[in-house]
């Protein structure tokens, strides 16, 4: 189906109340055609095929997410470094733990194969 050079966004469905799904690039060209007032809602509705509550919506959608599109994404929320220095200070904390914490239980590798501790101390795996 094709309307005034516009092709379809949909497949048509046979069976009777099945909901028609339209993409993001239609509902764009059509919230564009709303937003540019050279039409009247009803014009707009029967040009691309759809109940003028459809252009309508989609138009307001646009309007109030237009100004997202020009949102620099290099600032930071307040929030965003909030949490970042949070979980900065709780690595820190974590490394001291470690750090500090006595080293119980079997030698790591390092010690297994170190010459400077006599043979008695040594562990053997099997």
């Amino acid at each position: 189906m094709e309307l005034l050079g516009w092709e379809a966004p949909y497949q048509e469905q046979d069976d009777a109340g099945k909901r028609r799904v339209f993409g993001a690039a239609f509902k764009a060209k059509v919230a564009l055609a709303a937003a540019k007032g050279d039409r009247t809602t009803a014009q707009l509705a029967s040009q691309f095929g759809v109940h003028t509550s459809q252009v309508t919506a989609w138009k307001k959608q646009l309007m109030a997410q237009v100004a997202e599109l020009f949102v620099d994404g290099r600032q930071r929320r307040g929030d965003q470094a909030t949490d970042e220095q949070e979980l900065y200070e709780q690595i820190g904390r974590l490394k001291m733990e470690v750090e500090c914490a006595p080293q119980t239980g079997p030698p790591t590798v390092q010690h297994m194969g170190s010459t400077s501790r006599p043979p008695s101390h040594r562990s053997v795996w099997i």
